[in-house]
């Protein structure tokens, strides 16, 4: 597979949006948004239930993407030092 540097720099770069979030906690984004506030602020609200196992659980997957994708940038680095 050729990852180009367009391709490479933007999985590198994704984010995961509020709404994905939400998605995985089966919250809303508002819940999020406000869970995410400094806890003396007044429209702060508590995280939602097993957010630690959800984070754990997306943090491991883009762990997961991040390693295939140094490991196809070495494969193809190691490619063209040998040609």
């Amino acid at each position: 597979m050729t990852i180009d540097f367009r391709k490479a720099t933007d999985e590198l770069l994704a984010t995961l949006s509020h709404e994905e979030l939400a998605k995985a906690l089966d919250s809303s984004v508002p819940s999020v948004r406000q869970a995410r506030l400094d806890e003396t602020a007044k429209a702060y609200r508590t995280a939602p239930e097993g957010w630690r196992r959800v984070i754990s659980k997306l943090a491991l997957q883009r762990a997961e993407r991040l390693k295939r994708l140094a490991m196809a940038l070495k494969r193809a680095e190691q490619s063209e030092n040998a040609a």
